[in-house]
């Protein structure tokens, strides 16, 4: 037997020292949770090894003995945070390979339980399938399997199940019991695995929603930001231009914004700039696309408008801003705008709309500003 031992202590030796090291670093609240899912695998082998201990009877002692040390060995290396050095924080690999050495050398001593044992083996693996990977997969199953051909075919042993008196009969149908029992709540440890997977992968979506939210909209107005509304800007060209649709393209400036937030704060012109935002998207259609373009600057697409559509659209932007109650913001303060309003042309390109605007929103600037200009 010592060539049996000594071959498969050679075989979990070199299972043991697996290691998968990481070097992404874990917020303390991952570490926490990592810890108490951990405890609560080990605490379910622990207790195991008890059952299978009360079960044994004259075996206990020892066979508990073996058990519990293993377990608290992964404990303390789990509350001194050694796990979460590897990817394989739970030690998959070493916890079964140290499980299965317990259990085949038990096997090998008292073969006439050996049935309490088998099914152990199995449970052990049963654990094991909840976290393994398909090496890790592989290599216990090896492990179990060379270990399993030493023992039935390089022994002897009569591997038994007890049933001769009434009390042993009494003991297997105590293994079989609780072993279904264990399989049963090691299902529901997968569930509420599975159920934590399935809640954190609903968090993950609802974060990237937010985060690609974040990416096309401006921060401070809610409107799409400059690359999301330039983005906007190329596809309605493209798309009027292959339909021969019409698409108008209008810059809006806001007023003297600079002494607004001289005079009144910033934070009462970055309400100023909120407030017309929502003005704009609460007179706009849905199809049109409206942007910050930069600062106290805007851009506003309103695809399939004609020139006059498109003109009347922005002028009445223009008188309701000019209308609006702003000093609900701040006494005395009025907020107006000046635009310049253009037609997609037939080889028109971003660059040269945009130009084209924006010496149009000039041409209102200079004629006293709070106007539409129109090409």
């Amino acid at each position: 037997m010592s060539g049996v031992a000594s071959s498969l202590g050679s075989v979990l030796g070199r299972l043991s020292k697996v290691r998968l090291a990481t070097d992404i670093p874990l917020s303390p609240a991952t570490v926490i949770r990592r810890k108490r899912q951990r405890r609560q695998m080990f605490d379910m082998i622990g207790i195991s090894f008890l059952i299978d201990a009360g079960i044994l009877l004259i075996y206990a002692s020892t066979y508990g003995l073996c058990g519990l040390l293993s377990v608290a060995l992964f404990i303390a290396a789990s509350e001194a945070n050694m796990n979460d050095r590897y990817r394989d924080h739970y030690f998959i690999v070493q916890q079964t390979s140290i499980c299965l050495a317990i259990m085949l050398t038990f096997l090998y001593l008292a073969p006439e339980v050996g049935c309490l044992f088998l099914c152990s083996i199995l449970l052990t693996f049963t654990f094991a399938a909840l976290r393994s990977s398909l090496r890790q997969t592989i290599l216990g199953w090896t492990a179990a399997a060379i270990g399993l051909a030493i023992l039935f075919i390089g022994t002897d042993k009569p591997i038994g199940m007890p049933h001769g008196t009434l009390l042993e009969r009494f003991a297997t149908m105590l293994v079989f019991t609780l072993v279904l029992g264990r399989g049963m709540i090691v299902g529901l440890f997968s569930s509420s695995l599975h159920e934590s997977l399935y809640r954190r992968g609903l968090e993950l979506k609802e974060a990237y929603r937010k985060i690609e939210e974040l990416a096309e909209l401006d921060e401070l107005t809610g409107a799409l930001n400059r690359r999301r509304i330039m983005q906007n800007l190329e596809e309605e060209i493209t798309q009027s231009q292959r339909g021969n649709m019409p698409c108008a393209v209008a810059l809006i400036d806001l007023d003297w914004f600079k002494r607004i937030n001289d005079r009144f704060g910033h934070p009462a012109g970055d309400e100023a700039l909120r407030t017309f935002a929502i003005t704009v998207f609460a007179n706009i259609r849905g199809i049109d696309k409206f942007g910050r373009y930069g600062g106290e600057e805007f851009l506003l697409i309103l695809p399939e408008a004609s020139d006059g559509a498109a003109l009347r659209t922005v002028e009445r932007l223009r008188r309701i801003v000019a209308a609006l109650d702003w000093s609900a913001i701040s006494q005395d303060m009025s907020v107006t705008m000046s635009a310049g309003v253009t037609m997609l042309q037939k080889d028109d390109s971003a660059d040269s709309i945009l130009a084209r605007a924006d010496r149009l929103l000039y041409q209102a600037k200079d004629l006293g500003r709070n106007q539409t200009v129109s090409a």
